[in-house]
């Protein structure tokens, strides 16, 4: 239990500082590491993920890093996608689930190093404002696909919703990360809503996960907003990439359970 509690710590940390990144961390450690099923660790990540990117995104707010009506469409897009995603997920082997989720996984951190990453576009315009005739649809697409997934793999969608608003959307790094917190707490919260009644919650592993995951988010915060933003793109990439070779190994040696 000790080590899911550092777990939990390192999902705030991601949350805090990248903006994502504990989602991916959240479902294979609360199946590898807490020992629960797949089924039970879905809800409970998004539980500890909506918390925790709440509580991420203050530091955030204070510095201006949040384009709220973008996080707002993206985020209301993905709401609505996540119960078709939810009902996916529901048809499928825990095994798939987790394979698919590590392919997902390698094609956004492939796609944020060596995809230009150059702020331009209708949602960010060199003069800070937004071409919503061209950002609208971008930014409904982007929440449909992040929502689907989310509802399918059981996370907040900040490792998709990070490289979609960069690479996609055209925003900068620090503002990618802000905004992306914004989506996760509606994107997980619609999650939940879709799981909710797969599984019953363990309310002591739940408690215990969120609580060290807020104060990892907390003090991470407090530092992300000012670190160059090559190098959290660069960092959120091998960090995924990590995770997901993980979880494929875990998912093909060690199979979970239903």
């Amino acid at each position: 239990m000790i080590a899911a509690l550092g777990l939990g710590a390192a999902i705030g940390i991601l949350l805090g500082l990248l903006g994502g990144g504990g989602g991916i961390l959240a479902v294979p450690a609360l199946v590898y590491g807490a020992g629960l099923s797949v089924q039970a660790a879905v809800p409970t990540s998004l539980v500890v993920v909506g918390i925790s990117s709440a509580t991420g995104l203050l530091p955030r707010l204070r510095a201006g890093q949040v384009r709220w009506r973008i996080a707002a469409v993206v985020g209301t897009a993905g709401a609505l996608a996540a119960f078709g995603g939810a009902a996916l997920n529901r048809l499928l082997d825990p095994r798939v689930v987790l394979i698919g989720l590590a392919a997902v996984m390698v094609a956004a951190a492939a796609r944020l190093l060596h995809g230009d990453t150059e702020a331009r576009g209708d949602c960010a315009r060199p003069d800070g404002g937004v071409n919503w005739r061209g950002c609208l649809p971008k930014a409904i697409a982007t929440g449909i696909a992040v929502g689907f997934l989310t509802g399918l793999f059981g996370v907040g969608g900040g490792f998709l919703v990070i490289p979609a608003l960069v690479l996609f959307l055209g925003l900068p790094m620090p503002l990618a990360v802000g905004t992306s917190l914004a989506v996760l707490v509606i994107n997980s919260a619609a999650g939940f809503a879709a799981h909710a009644g797969d599984a019953t919650l363990d309310h002591g592993i739940t408690a215990a996960f969120t609580a060290t995951a807020i104060i990892g988010s907390l003090l991470a915060g407090r530092f992300g907003a000012n670190l160059p933003a090559d190098r959290l793109r660069r960092s959120f990439a091998y960090l995924v990439l990590a995770v997901a070779a993980f979880v494929a190994v875990q998912a093909a040696v060690n199979p979970p359970s239903s």
